[in-house]
């Protein structure tokens, strides 16, 4: 049996990297010139408010460029980069616009008469997914001959890495990616997310960018370096479990891939794997894909260490969905700077869809709507705190915690979309952070 191709090489700009990298794995034989041909990138957010750190969270626009300037020379036609990235009113359509012009894709469209689209204002088709798993899909990617599949050489919180497979998930309408984190038909987030490739067509091309990587992504509170490494791949599988290596994971490790290695049965040691290029062992790097938690789970480490008392902000799970994990990202750091060293009135936060409160407490905040339902009516909470709505008001979410007597600072959730600007300051001054890479000249 032929062993399938994945090329990873050093990024060069100078060098046309991403062009040798598709060259090395093959990744366009018999790809007819008329294929209708659809590009996801990973714009996993955006925010018109402030400038936030785009490396290792979203795919530079230059490996953008440059696989629509390798599809045209190749001479495809008929291109379409599509996303639905999430902002924080599901109904705005202004924010995906502006993070189309700021990365440069209106350019794209100019230079090469390719078609950009927020996914959230074209149709969606029920689908079968397989096993049970049912989503509504954008109908672009659904009715196109060729995929390029452009995700972030990065670990993922709930999913350990978020690569090609995961990068799918951005294909489906917003109640499908809140059902992926439901539990209640029996299926986890890790079994949901191995049947995204049954939206592929029958050949596609996988280009990691590890121009930049994330450790604990998928988002900018992640920590994030400069690795200049491209992996690429026909076979979409075989990318992701060479992008799972290049951050130190085995199959066995990652439990949408090693579903996907067991149901396809492939080989979990990469052995049915031709690397070209660089060699993995060199490009190796360990990155962690959870946030640290007491070995209770009962309360962040950093927290812990600031001596946090009457408070349990329990650990997340896979059942938190997208919306309430960025509210997470400003609320956890707002909540430790509202110690001030008195204990608080043993205060339990719940997130996600399934926990339950634990007895004793004095008062239980319910975070969003899936919590309020889960637990409107369980006889251990004392006092119920609730935030109702979703995506969770910001207002709503301030007077709660302010009603519990954590009095967090109103403008870092009700402005939450000035937060990620907050981050910004880690990455000043180092020029390895370059934001030429996300604009396009």
């Amino acid at each position: 049996m032929d062993k399938r191709l994945v090329s990873v090489v050093r990024y060069d700009e100078a060098a046309r990297s991403v062009e040798g990298a598709v060259a090395l794995c093959d990744g366009l034989k018999g790809v007819p010139r008329d294929a209708r041909t659809f590009i996801k990138p990973n714009i996993v957010f955006w925010t018109r408010r402030v400038p936030f750190p785009k490396w290792g969270v979203i795919t530079t626009s230059r490996v953008v460029a440059d696989v629509v300037a390798v599809l045209k020379a190749y001479g495809i036609e008929h291109v379409t980069i599509g996303e639905g990235m999430v902002t924080y009113d599901p109904k705005d359509v202004a924010t995906p616009a502006h993070a189309f012009e700021m990365l440069g894709y209106r350019r794209l469209e100019e230079r090469y008469g390719v078609r950009c689209v927020n996914i959230h204002e074209r149709p969606f088709r029920t689908v079968d997914l397989g096993e049970g798993i049912r989503a509504k899909v954008n109908a672009d990617i659904l009715e196109s001959d060729f995929v390029v599949d452009l995700p972030v050489l990065k670990t993922h919180s709930q999913t350990v890495v978020s690569l090609g497979v995961k990068n799918l998930k951005g294909c489906l309408d917003i109640a499908s990616r809140k059902a992926f984190h439901d539990t209640r038909d029996g299926l986890g987030l890790h079994r949901k997310v191995s049947g995204l490739p049954g939206m592929l067509p029958e050949r596609s091309l996988s280009i990691v960018d590890g121009i930049f990587t994330n450790e604990r992504g998928p988002g900018f509170d992640g920590r994030i370096r400069r690795k200049d490494i491209l992996v690429a791949s026909a076979d979409w599988l075989s990318a992701d479990l060479v992008g799972a290596a290049l951050l130190g994971y085995t199959p066995e490790e990652v439990p949408h891939l090693d579903y996907l290695v067991k149901k396809m049965g492939r080989a979990p040691d990469l052995r049915d794997i031709e690397i070209r290029g660089e060699k993995i062992a060199d490009q190796r790097l360990l990155h962690a894909y959870a946030f640290p938690y007491t070995k209770d789970g009962s309360l962040p480490v950093p927290m812990k260490r600031m001596a946090i008392e009457g408070l349990a902000y329990r650990q997340y799970d896979q059942t938190l969905c997208t919306y309430c994990a960025l509210l997470s990202a400003a609320l956890v750091p707002a909540v430790a700077r509202a110690w001030k060293g008195e204990p608080w009135n043993e205060v339990e936060v719940l997130t996600g869809k399934v926990m339950r409160p634990t007895p004793g407490k004095k008062k239980t905040i319910l975070l969003g709507k899936c919590m309020y339902l889960a637990n409107r009516n369980h006889p251990d909470i004392a006092e119920m705190l609730a935030v109702k709505s979703c995506p969770p008001s910001p207002e709503e979410v301030v007077d709660v915690f302010h009603r519990a007597g954590i009095f967090i600072e109103r403008g870092l959730i009700e402005d939450i979309e000035a937060v990620p600007g907050s981050f910004m300051q880690k990455y000043e001054g180092k020029p390895e952070f370059d934001e030429r890479l996300f604009r396009i000249p």
